[in-house]
């Protein structure tokens, strides 16, 4: 039995921005991510984290995320992503994230909220899997 995608799913970012902003939600980051960030904003680590970054802790182990406005937009929106080149893994793989790739159901599920699922590129099986293969090579930042 195969994977619900196996003839691949059409998307299309229609650059609505919705899932950049108005909605509170996490960007948790791998040490690839904040390597590109630093080097985009010429800012070190350290530098970087403390004014961009704070740890959560999701019931027994912790992630370095990125901290949001105070109307949930993500602190790198501005009529747009500031950091666009250097946007985190998380939002380049928008929407081929495992949990929206379990069954159909949870598929459809992103395309209540994303306009841009079902439209356009159909992207293959071969290309989705390469976003949750890249998500597995990039883990994420588990602070101490």
């Amino acid at each position: 039995m195969g994977d619900f995608y196996d003839d691949g799913l059409k998307f299309s970012c229609q650059r609505c921005s919705g899932c950049c902003r108005h909605e509170p939600g996490y960007v948790f980051l791998s040490e690839e991510d904040l390597r590109q960030m630093c080097s985009k904003l010429n800012l070190t680590r350290n530098k970087f984290i403390s004014k961009y970054c704070s740890v959560v802790n999701l019931g027994g182990f912790k992630r370095l995320t990125l901290v949001e406005k105070a109307n949930n937009d993500c602190i790198f929106w501005d009529k747009g992503c500031t950091i666009y080149e250097a946007r985190p893994l998380q939002c380049r793989s928008f929407p081929f994230w495992a949990h929206n790739l379990v069954n159909e159901e949870s598929w459809k599920s992103v395309a209540s909220s994303c306009p841009g699922v079902g439209l356009g590129e159909l992207r293959s099986k071969e290309t989705i899997e390469d976003w949750l293969q890249k998500r597995l090579d990039e883990p994420l930042i588990t602070p101490k």
